[in-house]
């Protein structure tokens, strides 16, 4: 195998371009980086193609100031060139604040922290959702790979905070992520479902992931 080195880049992903797939995200970041004219490694085999590799997929819609993505350079190049030349190229709505060499593996991830935004009735959306934490179990059906199966999503929610917003409940969320992951939207789908009409408008962004020992992911 060819010399390389590992590189992993933190980005954040904002605006319209949460409505595009991580399918899409992986040939934006692809032709991106074609773009740069960095000396990147390619797979080997009959089909090379560039090599990279995402921490925690978003789902489509969500936002995020912390996504992070592994790639391969032949040969050194200075961290900050590697920043400025990505941002050069990069559409609206991506933007990285940092690059560094790789460093923890991505089965080291075991929580992510999540700002969801609940529009409508402030003091109305806060009463119903304490009532709502407050029942003994939350069970929604999550989708596996394996199917569908009833999960009580009250023992993940691993810290939750509230706060008013001018026009919406602001709730501060951490949740198992990684080799176990819960969607924030599980939860808000539940809340929905048990609250008809009450919510116009969800929004939901990733603030930080976080490794086993408490750390930053890095």
């Amino acid at each position: 195998m060819d010399k390389f080195i590992d590189i992993r880049v933190f980005y954040k992903k904002r605006g319209r371009i949460k409505y595009i797939s991580h399918l899409d995200m992986n040939r934006c970041m692809q032709r991106a980086l074609v773009r740069t004219g960095l000396p990147c490694w390619h797979t080997e085999g009959f089909n090379p193609h560039l090599y990279l590799t995402f921490a925690l997929p978003l789902s489509l819609g969500y936002e995020s100031d912390c996504e992070i993505m592994d790639f391969r350079l032949t040969e050194e190049i200075d961290l900050g060139e590697v920043q400025n030349r990505l941002n050069a190229v990069l559409p609206e709505g991506l933007e990285v604040y940092r690059v560094a060499l790789k460093g923890e593996k991505f089965d080291k991830i075991v929580s992510a922290d999540y700002t969801v935004e609940l529009y409508g009735d402030v003091e109305q959306l806060e009463r119903r959702f304490s009532d709502f934490l407050s029942e003994p179990w939350i069970e929604v059906e999550k989708k596996t790979k394996k199917g569908t199966k009833t999960v009580d999503l009250k023992p993940e929610i691993l810290s939750c905070q509230t706060e008013r917003g001018e026009d919406c409940l602001r709730l501060k969320l951490r949740l198992p992520a990684g080799k176990k992951t819960i969607n924030p939207g599980l939860l808000t789908d539940e809340f929905e479902r048990v609250n008809p009409g009450i919510v116009s408008r969800v929004s939901f962004l990733r603030t930080a992931v976080w490794c086993g020992e408490g750390l930053p992911f890095a």
